[in-house]
């Protein structure tokens, strides 16, 4: 269910936006727009769902639109025209109490410069938004208390902001949009301002919140790493409007325009691929009351030495291998049961690829890919995964 929606925005800067508004609607560029009229287009023509529970994030350069865009979401700025759908509710309209509501009880806010109180303790920072809501000294303290916990900062509750790392700082950031329990969390670059190793931490810590509490995310960045690290779907915005919306790996092997292409083009495939992105089907499986002359037969056929075995469900049972095979097949052995190796290497389809890299460099056999469940949903070939690391688009190898 999508609790943002987001129709046509459009964000005008200037006195004489319906003049500006009309020769957007007609097709005019940013620049154009901007000569005719002196008013300067932040947002155009933008529409996109976000669904209960997803990390979305908004990228692009400095520029680009991203910032203005989040802060139309949460009323901060009034869009100029189009609708915004929160949870049901219009923004567009909203009176500022209405708004001031939405705001306290539906969202928290995190920024990329901290925003902390200097003369609040961690406690008093982070039950802020409690205490602006009417919320008892005692219960506010509590939540506040949880909140810290979670962000890794239980113990430094008494603590001013000065006594803090900038990472520490925005942990307090986090936990303060935490503690009032909203149902959206909108972040505005809050991990630029960071050190490598801090951001990279801080993007764990985020990453593990997520997995516990399924907060709506909306999450803005310049950097694609980080977004192809937190982001469930990715819009990819330049000037002013989204050139490409979609999955990371979407973004990555199917570039819609020739800057999406330049923006991905350095990126780290090994780290932002998985293995469901470049796994090919296994078409050849055998079953263990399947005989050894029908495995060696399917071995030969499309020049293989080992065959995944599974049930007749698809659950993988494990591998054998084309000596063993034969090996029984002399034996007048007519059931595979006695020669499965149970010792298969295999990998989530959400497993990053460089953390098989190593794997696949020593393994005899593809690596299997399984679910939850353990069915196999595809298996790993060197061909495959050295094209999705040259960029090239995993059809071509279905």
């Amino acid at each position: 269910m999508a609790i943002i929606k987001v129709e046509h925005l459009a964000k005008i800067y200037g006195s004489d936006t319906d003049k500006a508004l009309k020769l957007l609607n007609q097709g005019m560029d940013n620049e154009s727009i901007k000569k005719q009229t002196k008013q300067v287009v932040g947002v155009r023509d933008v529409s996109f769902q976000v669904e209960q529970g997803e990390s979305f994030v908004i990228m692009g350069l400095s520029g680009s639109g991203k910032s203005t865009l989040l802060r139309c979401l949460n009323g901060l700025i009034n869009a100029t025209a189009g609708k915004i759908i929160i949870d049901g509710q219009e923004l567009t309209g909203m009176s500022s109490r209405q708004l001031e509501e939405l705001r306290r009880k539906k969202m928290g806010m995190v920024f990329q410069r901290f925003a902390l109180l200097p003369h609040r303790t961690v406690l008093g920072n982070v039950g802020y938004g409690l205490e602006v809501q009417g919320i008892a000294r005692d219960k506010r303290d509590q939540q506040a208390l949880q909140a810290i916990e979670m962000v890794g900062l239980k113990g430094w509750e008494d603590s001013y902001p000065a006594n803090l790392s900038g990472g520490m700082q925005q942990r307090v950031g986090i936990a303060r949009a935490l503690a009032t329990d909203p149902d959206i969390l909108l972040m505005d670059e809050p991990f630029s301002a960071l050190d490598p190793l801090i951001r990279q931490e801080m993007q764990d810590e985020l990453l593990e919140i997520q997995n516990k509490l399924q907060k709506t995310i909306v999450f803005i960045t310049h950097d694609l790493d980080e977004a192809l690290k937190i982001g469930e779907r990715i819009a990819l915005m330049k000037d002013g409007k989204i050139v490409q919306m979609g999955q990371p790996e979407d973004i990555l092997l199917s570039p819609a325009t020739e800057y999406v292409a330049r923006f991905v083009e350095n990126v780290n495939y090994s780290r932002a691929l998985t293995a469901s992105s470049v796994m090919v089907k296994a078409r050849n499986v055998v079953h263990p009351k399947d005989g050894p002359m029908t495995a060696l037969h399917i071995m030969e056929k499309f020049g293989m030495s080992s065959l995944f075995v599974t049930d007749r469900l698809g659950k993988l049972l494990g591998y054998i291998n084309a000596d063993d095979a034969y090996e029984i097949a002399n034996q007048g052995i007519r059931k595979l049961d006695t020669i499965i190796k149970t010792d298969a290497p295999v990998a989530q389809p959400d497993t990053p690829l460089c953390d098989l890299l190593d794997v696949m460099a020593h393994t005899k056999v593809p690596v299997a890919v399984i679910d939850e469940t353990n069915h196999l949903k595809g298996i790993l070939v060197r061909g495959s995964v050295i094209a999705g690391l040259a960029g090239e688009r995993r059809e071509t190898y279905e």
